[in-house]
């Protein structure tokens, strides 16, 4: 049975075949009092659809599933309580699609660390479905957690800054970001990128922190004011008590010399994730934070605040994201998810467009 019952999406079958997309209807849950429907336009490809469907992260996932978080499209369908968003609004939705709204993290804007929370992909509402991500005709969204999208952001530049753009902004607003503080971005990809250009925005000094120097000059005109290159022979040495905090985008810090790393913070400085490797951190002693007492956390994504204040931001001094797009299909699916695993001249991010010509214009 079509929408509404359904959502006609592009989904993987089996993680062994993970690149091999294949179009089928998947259910959506019961449409209640405060649901948004949204017919997708866009959909951001985010390294987490990577690292779910090839099992990177955990190879128990529910299958088929249909992976995209970083979706925008227009409102086609809203609950009877719905306040927020009205049928035809264009707008946008994240990783998080559902919380419980009521527990003290909700009450303090911290749903994105609720402990009911719902992901976009992957997870179980309530009812027993499985939420299914925005590679598809249709998702359906708490209306906490759908955004209005300023005019002037286009629908391909917005979409990711659903996922990348909010999960790197809101740890430089909580650390502190601005003029006067000195922020080191580690990884130039889709995640760092967007740290750059946040960084930058904030009014931080901003140093892009890379492995190569590939991407010096694509930072430079990001507003990055320098480029370190780490796979040099004691980098770190001329760096130390260099930054107030570090955030750290890259997905490969199971192979990191972290106090090389930890060396170049300020005292009590952070050194913050929100890359994460399939494989677990090296172990490491206690001393290895004590010659300048910093600290080492993470964060997931955002909380709704943040996520508006981003996108006003992002209108106001016209942030635009370098991205590809790719048109929506079993093989552009299949492109550009394998393109994300190779790292395959990513620059920086892909979105999948072009969704009516695939499913005609929906309601």
């Amino acid at each position: 049975m079509p929408y509404p019952e359904t959502t006609d999406a592009f989904a993987v079958n089996d993680i062994k075949n993970w690149s091999t997309f294949k179009r089928q209807e998947l259910p959506l849950k019961k449409f209640e009092d405060y649901d948004v429907d949204i017919a997708v336009d866009a959909c951001g490809v985010c390294a987490s659809d990577v690292h779910t469907i090839t099992g990177g992260w955990g190879e128990d996932i529910p299958l088929p599933l249909c992976v995209g978080h970083e979706v925008i499209g227009r409102v086609v369908k809203v609950g009877s309580k719905v306040t927020k968003h009205k049928v035809g609004d264009r707008v946008g939705s994240g990783a998080q699609i559902g919380a419980d709204l009521t527990c003290d993290q909700c009450k303090a804007d911290q749903e994105n660390y609720c402990p009911n929370q719902v992901d976009a992909y992957g997870a179980k509402h309530p009812d027993g479905t499985v939420a299914q991500g925005g590679y598809s005709s249709h998702v359906r969204v708490h209306e906490y957690f759908v955004f209005q999208i300023p005019e002037n952001l286009e629908t391909h530049i917005a979409a990711p800054m659903l996922c990348a753009g909010i999960t790197t902004f809101s740890p430089l607003k909580r650390l502190g970001a601005g003029p006067g503080k000195k922020v080191g971005i580690i990884g130039l990809g889709g995640l760092g990128h967007f740290g750059v250009l946040w960084s930058v925005a904030l009014g931080a000094e901003t140093t892009v922190i890379s492995h190569t120097a590939s991407k010096k000059e694509d930072a430079l005109k990001m507003g990055a004011k320098d480029f370190i290159v780490t796979n040099e022979k004691g980098w770190a040495d001329k760096h130390k008590f260099r930054f107030d905090f570090v955030i750290n985008t890259a997905d490969a810090t199971d192979k990191f010399d972290l106090s090389e790393y930890f060396s170049i913070l300020k005292v009590n400085g952070t050194f913050h994730m929100v890359g994460f490797p399939d494989k677990p951190l090296p172990a490491m002693p206690a001393q290895t934070f004590a010659p300048n007492g910093c600290y080492m956390g993470a964060s997931h994504i955002g909380n709704r605040p943040e996520m508006e204040e981003m996108l006003q931001i992002a209108s106001k001094q016209n942030i635009k994201g370098w991205i590809e797009t790719i048109d929506l299909s079993e093989e552009g699916c299949k492109q550009a998810v394998e393109r994300v695993y190779k790292n395959d001249n990513v620059r920086y991010r892909f979105t999948l467009t072009n969704f009516d010509k695939v499913f005609g214009k929906r309601s």
